[in-house]
């Protein structure tokens, strides 16, 4: 047995056993922190798919929100919009309905469906919308301001219908558009000279309307087989 002389004094002893005390409780603060840091992190995440999923909904709860109230404001006697139910997720899976990758509304295919009624401003919360076609219907009323709002719209065709009013000229915000047809309708007013300033126009056709003025000759007008 070791001698007295060879016992670790108890200061000594003290200070061993304070010091490993220090470090358990530092390792346990560490590693609690890595722990909390990791939970904080993950939480995060869940936070990020979570909001992700909520802006998703509420944008395609939106454009549902908009393209339901196109129907109310429509007479449909061949139930072409029976699809369109309020309740669903999103409009995705309506009839008549293109949607992209992301659940945006891209295309509203309603050309020749024997609807009447008018048009709602609201079709201009769909951002996305690259194809209106409503052409060869009884939609009656003015083409809204709103319209201008479809930044990404490429054919807006409302042919063979009875829209009356003006042309908005704020359909020369549509820096996107390639095709606008809008003849055979009741339009009155001149063509807003803001059209000129759609160089990606390629077809303009506002023939038998009830239009005054001068055609524009400038700007993609220039070479656009323009339809009087």
């Amino acid at each position: 047995m070791p001698s007295c002389s060879d016992r670790i004094p108890t200061s000594k002893r003290a200070e061993t056993l304070t010091r490993f005390r220090g470090e358990v409780r530092s390792s346990l603060a560490e590693g609690v922190m890595a722990v909390a840091t990791d939970i904080a992190a993950r939480t995060v995440s869940v936070f990020a798919v979570v909001a992700l999923l909520s802006l998703t909904l509420v944008s395609s709860n939106s454009e549902g929100d908009a393209l339901y109230a196109l129907r109310k404001s429509l007479s449909d006697p061949g139930n072409v919009l029976e699809s369109w139910d309020p309740t669903l997720v999103n409009p995705c899976t309506w009839f008549h309905i293109t949607c992209n990758q992301d659940n945006r509304v891209t295309r509203v295919d309603l050309g020749n469906s024997k609807l009447s009624g008018h048009l709602v401003p609201d079709i201009g919360r769909l951002e996305h919308l690259q194809y209106l076609e409503l052409y060869k219907n009884n939609i009656q009323g003015t083409i809204p301001t709103e319209f201008g709002n479809l930044k990404s719209l490429i054919s807006l065709d409302l042919y063979n219908n009875n829209i009356s009013g003006v042309i908005p000229p704020a359909l020369g915000k549509l820096k996107s558009l390639v095709f606008l047809r809008l003849n055979d309708n009741h339009l009155t007013g001149q063509i807003p000279r803001e059209l000129v300033e759609i160089s990606s126009l390629k077809v303009v056709d506002v023939s038998n309307n009830d239009l005054c003025g001068t055609i524009p000759t400038t700007g993609p007008f220039e070479h656009i087989p323009l339809n009087k």
